[in-house]
């Protein structure tokens, strides 16, 4: 390819690119005034009704549920929710930089940035997804509050086959809600969301039960959730 092919090519790229990422800014607002409407799903929930899979999901709202499960799983997930603002820059650049021509082979996603990916894009990495996300992320938490965010991110999670949100996740796992889960119960609901298919916090295996222990003691000895509401 010439040099004008190759820039002619670069320019529709980035032309692409900027019209998913405002389309996605625009998808992003609509979902944020629905947030003060209604309960926002995730486009694996709507993936599973589209083709008439089951969903189980109860939204819950923030204050009814453990205060043990969000600690947990920013301790699991993004020990610094509290403190940045929607992308963990440290994290991400480490990463990317590690990245081969398939994309990043680990994550880095802040618990925003996972929100952002469960209510408006694909699963899977790549450096699209990723270039989309990000900006997403900036937008959202400008817009939501870090309670709202924790609060989406706990009712849309995936913790199995069908299975939405932190109330269904403690029924399922624990036969109780999501406000009554013991520190321990918290911890193995948070360890088990990188795999939810495949870690079960009813029954962990060896290696799970030992990160939950590990994440649920640093969780219950500090504040970091409450640091959040300060």
């Amino acid at each position: 390819m010439t040099s004008g092919g190759l820039g002619r090519a670069t320019r529709t790229g980035l032309r692409w690119l900027l019209a998913l990422v405002a389309g996605g800014v625009v998808l992003l607002a609509l979902v944020s005034v629905l947030y003060t409407l209604g309960r926002p799903v995730s486009t694996l929930m709507l993936g599973r009704w589209a083709t008439l899979k089951p969903v189980e999901r109860q939204w819950t709202p923030l204050a009814t549920i453990s205060p043990y499960l969000p600690a947990a799983v920013i301790m699991a997930e993004d020990a610094r929710f509290c403190r940045h603002h929607g992308v963990d820059w440290d994290a991400l650049g480490s990463v990317l930089s590690e990245a081969d021509e398939d994309g990043p082979q680990r994550g880095a996603s802040t618990l925003t940035m996972q929100l952002v990916k469960n209510l408006y894009l694909w699963p899977g990495r790549s450096f699209i997804r990723k270039a989309i996300e990000i900006p997403l992320a900036l937008a959202l938490d400008l817009v939501w509050s870090k309670k709202q965010i924790m609060e989406a991110y706990l009712n849309v999670a995936e913790w199995g086959e069908g299975i939405f949100g932190a109330e269904a996740a403690a029924r399922h796992a624990f036969g109780k809600s999501a406000a009554a889960l013991t520190p321990r119960e918290a911890a193995l609901l948070a360890t088990a969301l990188p795999n939810p298919r495949l870690r079960h916090p009813d029954k962990p295996g060896r290696r799970h039960a030992t990160l939950a222990q590990i994440v649920g003691n640093r969780a219950a000895a500090g504040a970091i959730w409450t640091d959040c509401m300060r």
